[in-house]
């Protein structure tokens, strides 16, 4: 991938708008190299590695960390995972617009377009756990009652949640977390007062 294809994106400011289209571009190449299965595969892969080394995001997200030592140092961990010229492309032409802090918001939006390309409703949840296996297939098996058949479910930990689901599903959302109960019984004691 040429460095041109995402640079345009970089007068975006960071949010969604900017890793949407990163994930657009990526998507448009992959599809142009007829390589967009192993992207999608691949891409997935990389989230998952990204949650779970701790290194990694440290260094995806550190502003102290000069540019060519953390271009280097990602590339390295995805020629050592294995990942094919696109992605390992992809993560370069990024690093080179000093966005690899916005890498796994990125993944997460490609995901999406992915997932909407394909008719698969995503659902993102926010617990303040990571879910269980158990956990995981009850929420599913609950979307699927509620007539989302086909859901993809993007999870994040968010501790400041203390306990309970904040379930996003396009513009639905369904919050059982523990800090809006809360929230809701300060605000119905300051209005019994």
């Amino acid at each position: 991938m040429e460095t041109h294809v995402a640079s345009g994106a970089t007068t975006i400011a960071s949010g969604g708008g900017l890793a949407d289209r990163y994930a657009a571009a990526l998507y448009a190449h992959a599809d142009d190299v007829h390589a967009l299965d192993s992207v999608v595969s691949e891409m997935e892969t990389l989230g998952r590695t990204i949650d779970a080394s701790v290194d990694f995001r440290r260094l995806l997200e550190s502003p102290l960390i000069d540019i060519n030592q953390a271009t280097r140092a990602a590339h390295a961990v995805l020629t050592q995972e294995g990942f094919g010229k696109p992605v390992c492309d992809f993560v370069g032409v990024i690093a080179a617009n000093r966005r690899l802090n916005a890498l796994r918001d990125i993944v997460r939006a490609f995901a999406a377009l992915v997932a909407n390309r394909r008719g698969i409703i995503t659902a993102q949840v926010a617990s303040a756990y990571p879910l269980s296996d158990v956990q995981r297939t009850q929420l599913r098996a609950r979307l699927i009652e509620a007539g989302y058949g086909n859901v993809n479910i993007l999870e994040q930990v968010e501790p400041d949640l203390l306990g309970g689901l904040v379930v996003r599903i396009g513009a639905r959302l369904y919050d059982t977390s523990l800090k809006s109960r809360l929230q809701r019984l300060q605000y119905a004691m300051k209005g019994a007062a």
